[in-house]
This record gives C-alpha cells, structure tokens and sequence, in this order.
C-alpha cells in the first residue's frame, strides 16, 4: 500500500490495496456482482449470527414464530443494507463518504464515531467466539485464542480488499458445506418438527425476533458499499441489489436458523459454550475440528470486515476535519491495530458474560443506524438521485459544506423518536409496556427520518449538480 495521491490510474494486481477512502477509477475497477453475493453469503455463515437467532428463542420465543419473524426482518433489513451496496459501483466511494452530502464534511463525523463503535461491538463478541473456537482445535487457552485470531485480522485488513473478497469465497464454500452437515445431523438426530409443532404467537416476542435479524442487517449498511465500489461502473444497480440481498439474506437466515433450533434444544446450556454445544451437534472427532476450523474461517472473514470498515471510518473522520483527500499506509495499519487491541481488551474483559451484553448491544444498535439509512438512502434515491459531487466531497468549503443543518437535525430527531419503544438491557422506553413489551423502534426509526429528510430538502436543491461529477469531471464544474 501507498498513500493514494501517488496512485495512478493503471489496475492494480498485487494483493495489498493502496486505496483507502478516494475514488476509484474506471481503470482500477474490476469483478463481477457475483462477487457480492458469495462475500455476504460467506460472512453470514458464521457462528455469531448463529447466536443471535438463538437469541430469539433464549429471550422468549418458540421456534416457529421466531424464525417467520427472524425471516421477515431478515428481507426489510436486507433491502435497506443492498440498496446501501449498489451504490458502489455508480460512485466507487466507500459508504461513508456518501454520508457528507446529508451531513456536511465536518458534519458525517457523528455517525461516523458511532458506526466505529459498531464495528468494535461486534469485533469483540465475534473475538470472544472465534477464540472459543480456536481454543478448541489448537489447544491452546481462549485468551491465547482470542490473540493468534487477532493477528489473523490485522494480516487480513491491512492487505485490504482482494483478500477480502478471497476470503468471501472461501468462506462460502466452507460455509455452505458446514451447514449443510450440521442440518443434515440435526434432522437426522432429533425431532425437528416436534420443535416446529409448538406454536404460542406472541406479538412482542415475534417483533423482538424480527428486531433482531433486522438490526443484524442494518449494520451492515455502513460498510456495504466499501465492498461493491470496485465494481465497473456500468455495473447494473439493480444487479448488485440482488447479489447483496441475496447473498446477505441466505446466509444470516440459515446461520439464525440453526441457531433458533440449537437454543431450543439446549436450553439453559446454550449460554456461555455456544461454540462447544454447536459443534457437539455436528458430532466429535474430525467432524469436530473441521467445524471448528469453519467457525473461526466464518469470523475471521466477518470481523476483517469490521477491521477494514473501522479503517475507511477512521479515515473519513480524520480527512474531514483536516480537509485531506487520504490517509497514509502507516496510518491505516496503525488504525486497523488501535481498532484491534481495543476489541482484544473488551473480548477478554467480558467473555464470560458474552450473551447478554451481545443481545443488548444488537439491539440498541438500531436507534442509531436506522436514522442514518433512511436518510441516507432517500437522500440518493429520492433527491439527489445519484447526481453527486465527488470532487466536492473532500472539500469542507466547497458544495456540501461543512455542516449540513438539516440532515443532523434529522439524525437527531430519528434517535430521539426511538427513544420511547426502544427494549434493550441498556435502556427500555416508556411505551414498550403499552407495547407488550415489542420493541418497534426500528420501524418508527426508519419512517419517521425518512419522510422529515424528504419535506426538508425536497425544495432545497441548491447543493444538487445536475449529473453526477466525478474526479475526471471536476475541471467541467
């Protein structure tokens, strides 16, 4: 990697990106939207979304009302997160840098900060089971694992997005016959439909469920974008929609499947040795190491993930504050190594309490990532309607500014609005009981930023070019 004002426009072939946050040229660009598809198929194939579909049956659910409701969360949360990725290929940007043109240059920082707390969130629980799992096939201790799996990480961020997209692959295949073995051992060995039969509908507990596989979709919609932006540019939006959504969908919902059946067959043994027990229905022996072996495959390219986001975050916060277009290559390992000796101290520090924190962060996850998709995809879908200014991205007095008024008004509003429906174990709002305990806060989070971002902009298009301006473009503004 180099600093990307030396890049220049010729393909890059070496495995180690040079690219950060800056646009991609037509030159560089390369792939298929297949690509898409086998990296979130092979993402969600992993243990932790495994252990958030249990969630639903651990916190209350049966098992057949929580996997409708994990399903139909599952498609609204997968649309919002794909209709985030197939904007890569039109403006080849990482996803945040998008955010300046709702919130002003210095103005993304906000959700920016947050979105870097979510990638330190889900590092540390994915670290916690990762390291389980490593543990188990290595022999070594869980803190041990914990460490050789961080090195793991930091080798994959730093080498950046082909490694990516390889491991997407891998991960896939590994994925796909992994499970396909762990369900053919849980029919085969218990009585699934028995599960299937016992049906007690219960509104708040189907809405938690759908709460649950929505969120794990959302947060996704951040980052979805730094994964699509070297597509060619001609690459059909719609095309890319489906490769995301579908890829993403599949593979969270048979992971939260699996997952639904292990808690209700577990019970109380479930939390606290989710690795253990998950493996344990697949069987012992070298059955057992090789599933061992794809959860920590499963992670690694799950949590790279996160790795290389937090980096393109770090990266746009700091460029927007000090009006640069890039950051270093020594910067950008030291920002994937800072990320990571933080998500080590937090995975150490509560592996031993790891299922609960996770389900309250997951789910107060929500009031904070739905605002900024609502407005962010009206805003590109609705006003704008891909008719950006990439050059002026980068420039705090230029076009977008530094702070946009309106859309962090916005923001603030679709937080606040959440507040009274919100049911975590961080905080629980005053309607929820009135609710039945139903946590619609995703809901409300997403219509009510969406239509405020709409009425307030709608007549304002003095920051909307007339086409889409891009780098090569910049001198015909």
């Amino acid at each position: 990697m180099s600093d990307t004002s030396a890049a220049s426009n010729t393909p890059n072939r070496s495995l180690a990106e040079r690219r950060t946050i800056d646009y991609i040229p037509d030159a560089e660009r390369h792939g298929r939207p297949v690509s898409q598809f086998t990296l979130w198929l092979g993402a969600n194939l992993q243990i932790t979304a495994i252990v958030t579909g249990a969630l639903a049956v651990v916190l209350g659910g049966d098992v057949f009302w929580s996997l409708v409701g994990l399903a139909v969360g599952q498609m609204l949360g997968g649309a919002v997160m794909a209709l985030h990725g197939a904007q890569g290929p039109r403006l080849g940007l990482p996803q945040m840098i998008s955010s300046r043109v709702q919130f002003g240059v210095a103005g993304a920082t906000l959700p920016l900060v947050l979105v870097c707390l979510m990638y330190v969130g889900f590092s540390a629980g994915g670290t916690v089971l990762a390291g389980q799992a490593i543990a188990q096939l290595s022999g070594l201790t869980p803190t041990a694992g914990v460490l050789v799996f961080a090195a793991l990480v930091m080798l994959s961020a730093v080498l950046g997005y082909r490694l990516i997209h390889g491991l997407g692959r891998l991960m896939s295949v590994v994925g796909v016959m992994a499970f396909a073995y762990l369900f053919a051992r849980l029919l085969a060995e218990h009585d699934v439909g028995a599960l299937l039969a016992i049906r007690h509908f219960s509104l708040a507990n189907f809405l938690l469920a759908m709460s649950l596989s929505a969120s794990w979709q959302i947060a996704y919609g951040p980052y979805v974008a730094d994964y699509s932006r070297y597509l060619p540019r001609a690459t059909s939006a719609l095309r890319t929609f489906w490769a995301v959504w579908l890829g993403s969908v599949i593979g969270s919902q048979a992971s939260m499947t699996f997952g639904v059946f292990a808690a209700a067959l577990a019970g109380q043994a479930f939390a606290g040795h989710e690795v253990a027990f998950v493996v344990g229905l697949g069987g012992s022996g070298g059955a057992a190491a090789l599933l061992y072996f794809a959860i920590a495959l499963g992670k690694l390219t799950a949590t790279t993930l996160n790795a290389y986001g937090c980096v393109m975050s770090v990266a746009t916060i700091a460029t927007g504050l000090a009006g640069r277009r890039s950051i270093s290559a020594a910067v950008r390992t030291g920002c994937v190594a800072a990320m990571l000796a933080i998500v080590v101290w937090l995975a150490l520090a509560g592996q031993h309490a790891f299922l609960k924190a996770f389900s309250s962060f997951i789910l107060f996850l929500l009031a904070f990532f739905t605002p900024w998709s609502a407005i962010n995809l009206v805003d590109y879908y609705c006003v704008t309607k891909e008719r950006y200014d990439v050059p002026a991205l980068y420039e705090p007095n230029g076009r977008y500014g530094r702070f946009n008024v309106a859309g962090l008004t916005v923001y603030a509003i679709g937080v606040l609005v959440q507040m009274p429906f919100i049911a975590t174990g961080f905080y629980t709002g005053p309607l929820v009981d009135a609710l039945g305990g139903a946590d619609i806060s995703w809901i409300v989070g997403l219509a009510v930023p969406a239509l405020l971002y709409y009425l307030a902009v709608r007549r304002d298009r003095a920051h909307v070019p007339d086409r889409l301006i891009l780098p090569v473009d910049a001198s015909s503004r």
